[in-house]
């Protein structure tokens, strides 16, 4: 009788340590139970990657599904974890990201939150031969489209050479469309639709596109609030305003020593630097 005792102990343990329980199925005994809620992992959570998520378990029930929260194409993937598995998704949005589990039953059996940032952008400058370098955070559930264009430059490398080419002191620094000798560069996509009515306003720091007198111009310039300009924020129709699509988070005194160095006439333009403000790169770190 305790041999048998201390065979079912060490059955039902097996069960617990190994599985976890989620495959529904009894252990060994004959009665069903709600199932343990399982450790479940994420990785690679940032806006428009792949994210990979592990589950506590080794073995599934037959109709045992998954589903994840502005994450599509969610797909079962070789774990490289023991006793888990993995699914991987594309990361659509910021903000919360619900991973759950259902039996065959459609009953969620297990469940938990996590929660995709904002991106992040380092760009990294010179002032002659002086460092300037800030950070930049995106809103991209305010400003998606706008997100997305400086991201997709951000990851070509586009910005790399670069300048601050405007310098108006008590208003803004501009860069992204101009390289040494204020040689134009050419954008490489589409101008992108206006988005200055989504909330966020031309305060001191905030990051908006630059663009020309047509509202839906904007391609990779950019520019940066050296003090509050609601005067560029959305009106009406007729005075649409400028697109804030987020702010420097780090670094702001290298902004105010861009916005305090000396500017003349080149090229026939105005308030350009006459030390060179060279973007040297532009990497996104979150």
């Amino acid at each position: 009788m305790e041999e048998n005792i201390s065979s079912m102990k060490k059955l039902l343990l097996n069960c617990f340590f190994a599985s976890f329980c989620l495959a529904l199925a009894s252990c060994g005994g004959g009665a069903t139970s709600d199932p343990y809620q399982p450790d479940i992992q994420a990785y690679g959570l940032n806006y428009g990657s792949k994210a990979t998520f592990f589950v506590g378990v080794t073995t599934l029930n037959p109709g045992t599904s998954f589903s994840a929260t502005n994450c599509t194409s969610l797909q079962s993937a070789p774990s490289t974890t023991a006793n888990y598995v993995s699914y991987t998704c594309s990361v659509t949005g910021t903000g919360p990201v619900v991973f759950s589990g259902t039996d065959a039953s459609g009953k969620v059996i297990a469940t938990q939150s996590f929660k995709v940032p904002n991106p992040q952008v380092a760009i990294y400058a010179t002032i002659g031969t002086t460092s300037a370098n800030f950070v930049v955070e995106l809103n991209q559930p305010k400003a998606p489209v706008s997100t997305d264009n400086f991201l997709r430059y951000v990851k070509d490398g586009f910005y790399t050479g670069t300048l601050f080419h405007r310098v108006i002191p008590n208003f803004v620094v501009q860069a992204g469309g101009f390289t040494t000798g204020l040689t134009p560069k050419t954008s490489t996509y589409d101008p992108i639709a206006l988005e200055s009515q989504n909330g966020l306003s031309n305060i001191k720091g905030s990051l908006a596109m630059a663009r020309t007198s047509d509202p839906n111009s904007a391609t990779s310039q950019f520019y940066i609030n050296i003090k509050d300009n609601t005067n560029l924020d959305y009106v009406d129709a007729n005075s649409p305003g400028y697109a804030v699509f987020g702010s420097v988070i780090a670094g702001q005194s290298a902004i105010d020593s861009i916005a305090a160095v000396i500017t003349g006439t080149a090229s026939g333009l105005t308030d350009v630097p006459t030390t060179e403000i060279r973007i040297i790169n532009a990497i996104r770190i979150q």
